[in-house]
């Protein structure tokens, strides 16, 4: 058997239509590893305190570079990783390279000896490696559930938004037990060795395996399998794409700051902020199968303008009233960016299969993916530029709510099947 495909009648010994949630499983394990990065602004503030100086102190925008850099690297991978999964390369190995990339990364990171030093540790070697591995569990989902791909997409990247629930407070008391760099050595050895042994278990369905009596709707959006070229060509992929980055924009930076919105602006303790994104985490994680489900249900366009209303009302009531210091606004604010991230992280999958086909998913989603690694950076800039500059995170969210106001208005008229289908990828 070829090692990127499976026996025709069995997943690992059982019925291809109960086997296959097997790599829904892993992907989501794979994800709660991989989704660490949004536990980042737990190690800021220790970082700060450790490389700081007399002469040299680390500012805000210093402390939120790593994490810029992990994401913006992340998505300059994963276009790369989708592509050389489309020529062939097994799932399993591809993930095994990037899954040491990872681990490696953060083991590098007990060693850093400055922020420098983090930029490539942790932003380039880890972020590459999330990068490579991102996709892979993704686009098996996507090929063993074409009948509910929302859904099953939406609950393997649950693991990458839940992250923060588990990771934020092992994180914070590891710092506490160990200091800030060797917390970095205790989660890589861990993520080395979980995402190597779940790499073994990818592998697609044979060429052409359809789930037993589902045939797609005639008509439906998805039956042309479009190349990554034509894709790009569309006026639905460069909706799709703006909106995408939209959101990746408020959810990431809502991520990056949130800990330090939470001691500066809010004044709780660093326990109660490293406590309170584990809570916001519940909602991006949660954010991801309800809005894969929605986005089956009612279409990636609806899907879309309300993940984007959700920003935009966040936005607005942080600009209002998070002056007032009330913890409850805070809480409900933060919750709502961070679902609205993890939205995101199941409707663009999603609608990129839908309406350019799933046999090229993983590349064409790699090209749409790149709208993460724009808002990341973005939002780094704005947030370190709202603290740095005016003295408050608050003015960031000015420009959130603007933008998500368009981006509704672009979800609603543009994020469409494309009008005329193309020829067929061979």
């Amino acid at each position: 058997m070829d090692d990127n495909t499976a026996h025709d009648a069995t997943v690992y010994g059982m019925a291809p239509e109960t086997g296959r949630w097997v790599f829904v499983l892993a992907g989501l394990i794979m994800n709660l590893c991989l989704g660490t990065v949004y536990a980042w602004s737990v190690f800021r503030k220790p970082l700060q305190e450790v490389f700081s100086s007399p002469d040299a102190k680390i500012t805000a925008t210093q402390t939120l570079l790593p994490f810029v850099v992990f994401l913006a690297i992340f998505a300059v991978l994963m276009p790369i990783s989708g592509r050389l999964l489309q020529r062939g390369i097994p799932p399993r190995v591809l993930s095994i390279i990037g899954s040491v990339l990872v681990g490696g990364g953060w083991i590098l990171s007990r060693y850093a000896s400055d922020m420098n030093a983090l930029y490539l540790t942790y932003g380039v070697i880890a972020g590459a490696g999330v990068g490579i591995v991102y996709g892979i569990p993704i686009a098996v989902a996507t090929r063993w559930f074409p009948d509910i791909k929302g859904l099953a997409v939406g609950i393997v990247v649950l693991g990458f938004g839940a992250s923060a629930l588990v990771f934020a407070n092992v994180a914070a008391n590891l710092i506490a037990a160990q200091g800030v760099l060797a917390a970095f050595l205790s989660l890589g050895l861990f993520f080395l060795v979980v995402l190597v042994l779940l790499s073994l278990v990818l592998t697609f369905p044979p060429p052409g395996w359809r789930p037993a009596g589902w045939q797609p709707a005639a008509g439906a959006g998805g039956t042309v399998d479009f190349t990554r070229a034509e894709t790009i060509r569309t006026s639905s992929a460069w909706a799709l794409w703006l909106c995408f980055l939209i959101g990746s924009l408020a959810g990431l930076m809502a991520i990056g700051i949130a800990s330090g919105v939470g001691q500066e602006i809010i004044k709780v303790d660093a326990k109660m902020a490293a406590g309170l994104v584990s809570f916001f985490a519940i909602f991006n994680g949660g954010g991801r199968p309800v809005f894969g489900f929605l986005t089956d249900a009612v279409g990636p366009s609806r899907a879309a303008a309300l993940s984007l209303a959700l920003t935009l009302l966040a936005s607005a009531l942080m600009v209002l009233f998070a002056g007032q210091g009330t913890l409850v606004l805070f809480m409900f604010c933060f919750a709502c960016l961070w679902a609205g991230l993890g939205s995101w992280l199941a409707i663009a999958p999603t609608a990129t299969a839908t309406f350019f086909g799933i046999k090229n998913s993983a590349d064409n989603y790699g090209v749409i993916f790149s709208a993460y690694g724009i808002g990341a950076i973005a939002a780094g800039l704005i947030a370190g530029q709202a603290k740095d500059v005016f003295g408050s995170y608050i003015y960031a969210f000015y420009v959130t709510g603007g933008l998500a106001l368009i981006g509704i208005i672009i979800a609603l008229t543009l994020v469409k099947p494309p009008k005329k289908a193309m020829t067929p990828a061979h």
